[in-house]
C-alpha cells in the first residue's frame, strides 16, 4: 500500500519535541490566549514577511473575519474562483457578501487574471485569489487590477505556507490573508485552526476583536464578535512545525521533481509551474481525460489518491442560488474532471515515487 499522505511518519520525527511543547502547556493550564498563541502569532508574522498574525479556529473562519475586518459585509460582492474547495465560498457567505466567479488560468489552475475586470462591478468590494494546490497566483496581475479598479485583496492562503510569487512569500500581497492549518496542510496542527495575517494594525485589532467576542477588554464588547480562537494546544503544535516548514516544503519539491522526471511521456500531463513561483507542492495533481479510470486502476494496486476538487462552485446544489450554469467557466469545469491528486507528504519514500510512476505508465484508459 500506498498511501495518499502518512502523517504518522512526520510525528515519529518531531514526537519528542512536540510532547515538550503539549507538556509545557499542560503545566501552564492556560488553554486558550495565551502564551503560545502569542509566541505563534508572532512568529507565524515574521515568517510570512508582515506584521501581524490573528489565531482563529479555522481557515474558513479566516476567510470570514478577514472580509469583515477589511470592511466587506451584506450587499456586497466578492471575487474569487470557481475552482476551489467550497470553504473558500463558505466564508465569503459568512460574511455577508455574494460570492461572484471566476474562471481560472488553464496552465496553474489559479485565478486567471485576464478575466477579472469583466467580473467586477460597482458592488464589488474584494477580491479573493486562491493560491491552490500550493502554486501561487499572479498576484503582481491581481494587485494591478485591484488598484486600479479599488478592490480589497484578501489572499487564500490555505494550501500556500511558504509559496512564494516573484520572491514574495504568499500572504503578504493582500490588505490580509487567510491561513488553514488543518492537519493535513503543510503547516498543519492537530486538530482544527486558522490564522489571518496583514500589516494593517487597524485590521489586525478589529480580527482581535472579532474571534473573541468583540470584547474590547475583559467584559467590555465594542462589537458583536464571534468565538473562533486558535487554542494554546495547537499554538504549541504549530510553533514546533513552523520551524521544520521550510525543509519539508524543499523536500515536498525534490519528490514532485522526481515524480515531473518518472511521469514524462506517460498518459497524464503533469503539473506547470509559472517561471515567477515557488510551489509548495501541497498536492502534486496530474491531469488525465481518462481520470476516473485511471484512479480505480491505481487503487487496484494500492495506491491512494484523492481528487481536489470534482465539482465546482457553481455545481454545488449549496451555491445553485449564484445563477451560473453549464459552460460558465470551462476551464474549472474541465480541470474539475480531469485533475487526480497522487500522493504527496515530505517523507514519501522515493521508490514510492517510481512505483506510482510505473503503474501510471502501464495504464491503459
Amino acid at each position: 500500500m500506498i498511501p495518499f499522505l502518512d502523517m504518522k511518519s512526520q510525528f515519529r520525527l518531531i514526537e519528542a519535541e512536540i510532547r515538550a511543547a503539549l507538556d509545557e502547556v499542560l503545566a501552564s493550564s492556560r488553554y486558550v490566549l495565551g502564551r503560545q498563541l502569542a509566541a505563534f502569532e508572532q512568529e507565524f508574522a515574521a515568517y510570512i514577511g508582515v506584521e501581524y498574525a490573528v489565531g482563529v479556529g479555522s481557515g474558513t473562519d479566516a476567510i470570514h473575519l478577514a472580509l469583515r475586518a477589511v470592511g466587506v459585509g451584506p450587499g456586497d460582492e466578492v471575487v474569487t474562483a470557481a475552482n476551489t474547495c467550497v470553504p473558500t465560498v463558505a466564508g465569503i457567505w459568512a460574511a455577508g457578501a455574494t460570492p461572484v466567479l471566476v474562471d481560472v488560468d488553464p496552465t496553474t489552475l489559479t485565478m486567471a487574471p485576464s478575466t477579472l475586470d469583466a467580473a467586477m462591478t460597482e458592488r464589488t468590494k474584494a477580491i479573493v485569489p486562491v493560491h491552490l494546490y500550493g502554486h501561487p497566483c499572479d498576484m503582481a496581475a491581481i494587485m494591478a487590477i485591484a488598484e486600479r479598479r479599488g478592490g480589497v485583496v484578501v489572499e487564500d492562503c490555505a494550501q500556500a505556507h511558504g509559496a512564494r510569487c516573484r520572491g514574495v512569500r504568499c500572504g503578504a500581497f493582500g490588505k490580509a490573508a487567510a491561513f488553514s492549518f488543518y492537519p493535513s496542510k503543510n503547516l498543519g496542527a492537530y486538530g482544527d485552526g486558522g490564522a489571518v495575517v496583514t500589516d494593517d494594525p487597524d485590521v489586525a485589532a478589529r480580527l482581535a476583536r472579532l474571534r473573541n467576542y468583540g470584547e474590547e477588554r475583559r467584559y467590555y464588547h465594542a462589537v458583536k464578535g464571534f468565538n473562533s480562537r486558535l487554542d494554546e494546544l495547537q499554538a504549541a503544535v504549530l510553533r514546533v512545525k513552523l520551524r521544520h516548514l521550510d525543509e519539508w516544503n524543499a523536500a515536498r519539491r525534490e519528490r514532485a521533481a522526481a515524480y515531473d522526471r518518472l511521469l514524462a511521456g506517460t498518459p497524464v500531463t503533469t503539473p506547470t509551474v509559472a517561471p515567477w513561483a515557488e510551489h509548495n507542492y501541497h498536492l502534486y495533481v496530474v491531469r488525465s481525460p481518462h481520470r476516473d479510470a485511471l484512479q480505480a486502476h491505481l487503487d487496484r494496486h494500492g495506491v491512494g489518491t484523492l481528487l481536489h476538487y470534482p465539482v465546482p462552485v457553481h455545481f454545488q446544489e449549496a451555491y445553485a442560488d449564484l445563477g451560473c450554469g453549464q459552460g460558465a467557466f470551462p476551464e474549472s469545469e474541465r480541470a474539475c474532471n480531469e485533475v487526480l491528486s497522487l500522493p504527496m507528504y515530505a517523507e514519501l519514500p522515493f521508490d514510492a515515487i517510481g512505483r506510482v510512476a510505473e503503474l501510471v505508465a502501464a495504464f491503459q484508459p
